[in-house]
């Protein structure tokens, strides 16, 4: 197994076991409560990532050079 396919654990850990520690109202974030911030913030950043993971790995750089 590839060591980036390991960031895609990243974000189900954070919205897994980070809730537990995040579980607040205050502070506010962009107006929303922290815990609201916090899934927005990991919903966006599972993209980010998985688009990382997407450009890394070598198998999507053949089929893009075989097009």
């Amino acid at each position: 197994m590839k060591a980036y396919y390991l960031l895609g654990v990243l974000p189900f850990l954070a919205i897994l076991v980070g809730t537990g520690f995040v579980n607040k109202v205050e502070p506010y974030v962009f107006g929303l409560p922290f815990l609201m911030f916090w899934f927005f913030f990991w919903t966006v950043m599972t993209a980010v990532i998985m688009g990382i993971i997407y450009k890394l790995d070598p198998i999507n750089k053949q089929e893009e050079e075989a097009e």
